[in-house]
């Protein structure tokens, strides 16, 4: 599909859901759909000031949206934001599940709680989601798109459950695709370091020495690379890497 042709890459009309929106990647997600001419939920857990800034850019953009809190840890939260977006547009067509932790701790240090926290937010979570949103989304063809991470590919000791909650997210992608077709297409996007303005330089330079392309990603690599999903409509169950070559 042409990237020229505004029309047919046009979202007027539809409804997306981002996870985690209030702040970061989320919020580059959530403000790139609505330019894109879809409404959008914000969902938030703690940000509540910063997930209805968003809401009110998004609105100012003359398109709808609303912020709903949600602890996505819990399915009793999980299936209340999605009955609140049932309830306030009635459809939904896109879920983005963006919302992660990313919690450090070596071998020795990683307890039961790490684990928990690691698996309920990056990995359980976006299958309930998923779960939830599933008889919406398969009334007009809708689209799952899951933000999975290289640490899922590349193991990192000193991230053992998030990467293995990562790892996990790059197969639930494509069991999901299998479970949900026809009717619901599902892939996810796995990022390397992804740099925001404000964050420290330091932040990037392993990933730089190590990734061909020498270049952290942006916010526009990835916003690109969902509105590409979006528009294909004989791609699903992929897991489209997003690293400069890192994992190479």
């Amino acid at each position: 599909m042409p990237a020229s042709d505004s029309n047919s890459r046009s979202l007027s009309g539809k409804v997306a859901l981002v996870t985690g929106a209030a702040k970061r990647l989320g919020r580059a997600i959530a403000l790139h759909l609505a330019r894109e001419g879809a409404d959008v939920v914000v969902h938030f857990h703690h940000s509540a000031p910063q997930a209805q800034e968003v809401a009110t850019q998004i609105t100012n953009l003359g398109r709808r949206s609303i912020s709903v809190p949600a602890d996505l840890a819990k399915k009793s939260d999980i299936d209340k934001l999605f009955a609140n977006t049932n309830k306030e547009f009635g459809r939904l067509d896109i879920l983005i599940n963006n919302a992660s932790n990313f919690l450090h701790a070596d071998f020795a240090s990683i307890t039961e709680e790490i684990w928990d926290a690691a698996l309920n937010v990056n990995l359980k979570a976006p299958f309930f989601c998923s779960q939830a949103a599933a008889p919406l989304l398969k009334i007009n063809n809708g689209v799952i798109i899951n933000l999975s991470d290289v640490a899922g590919f590349l193991g990192w000791t000193g991230y053992i459950p998030h990467s293995v909650s990562k790892a996990g997210v790059s197969m639930l992608t494509r069991v999901l695709a299998k479970a949900l077709a026809p009717e619901i297409r599902v892939n996810a996007i796995a990022p390397g370091t992804i740099t925001m303005p404000g964050d420290p330089p330091d932040l990037a330079a392993d990933f730089i020495k190590r990734a061909p392309l020498q270049r952290t990603g942006t916010t526009e690599d990835v916003t690109a690379a969902i509105s590409f999903l979006i528009n294909s409509p004989f791609i699903t169950g992929e897991v489209l890497v997003l690293d400069g070559g890192r994992t190479l």
